[in-house]
């Protein structure tokens, strides 16, 4: 039997502290990963860089081109809301193409990260467009924090200088208020405080309640991802 995750999923707001984690996993040596987080090797995938990409072919297409915009609209919302879909199609493709590799998904977790609104069909829709592979090998881990939260660390991380950064990007105010103020993971994830049930997959999960904020103190983020990761393999092996 494997003695890591094969996939985690990691969602919440944004800001919510997904990156933090992410982060601290990157300095935690592979023995004591494997060990105390049952995370391999890893890698992530993340929809925001996907995401970056599109605004900067359009700000190129539009201001030197001078050519209509394909993904957005000057302000930054999306000319389509399908393409929040295509962003979780396009990691999907991703992960299709790393299992290639010959050996991967035996030596590697894969990390996939996002986070969906109920404005642009929140968790529900966006799990529709992950593929069967995925929602089979799949754990959950949910970084939860109320949207007042949300707002108060995306100000705080914000680096106009580096917009494109995993851990300075950030979104004006009325943006992440209409796109993230309501979220259906209460809804999504059902009753059942081990399992979300969404059609025939039966996907084990975890949440990491962010308040108090620990994401951002080393010591306090350690013991609560030992915690997490290790009820997350416990409900994974009874599944």
């Amino acid at each position: 039997m494997k003695k890591h995750f094969e996939i985690i999923i990691l969602m919440g707001r944004p800001a919510a502290g997904k990156s933090e984690v992410i982060d601290y996993l990157k300095k935690t040596a592979v023995d004591e990963r494997l060990d105390r987080f049952h995370i391999n090797n890893f890698e992530e995938i993340d929809d925001f860089p996907m995401l970056w990409t599109w605004f900067e072919e359009d700000a190129i297409l539009e201001k030197i081109m001078n050519k209509p915009r394909v993904h957005s609209d000057s302000d930054g919302y999306f000319l389509h809301n399908y393409e929040w879909n295509l962003l979780i199609e396009r990691i999907s493709f991703e992960y299709k193409k790393k299992l290639r590799d010959e050996g991967y998904a035996e030596n590697t977790t894969t990390i996939l990260e996002f986070s969906r609104g109920s404005e642009h069909g929140g968790y529900e829709t966006a799990f529709r467009s992950l593929s069967e592979n995925i929602l089979d090998k799949a754990c959950v881990l949910y970084i939860d924090v109320p949207f007042e939260e949300s707002l108060r660390k995306n100000r705080r991380r914000f680096n106009p200088n580096r917009p494109d950064s995993i851990l300075e990007h950030g979104l004006p105010d009325e943006k992440l208020e209409r796109l993230y103020k309501e979220v259906d993971w209460e809804t999504f994830k059902g009753d059942d405080p081990e399992f979300i049930y969404f059609g025939d997959h039966k996907i084990p999960y975890v949440v990491l309640n962010n308040m108090p904020e620990v994401t951002i103190y080393p010591e306090k983020l350690g013991p609560a991802l030992d915690k997490c990761f290790t009820d997350l393999w416990k409900i994974k092996n009874k599944k």
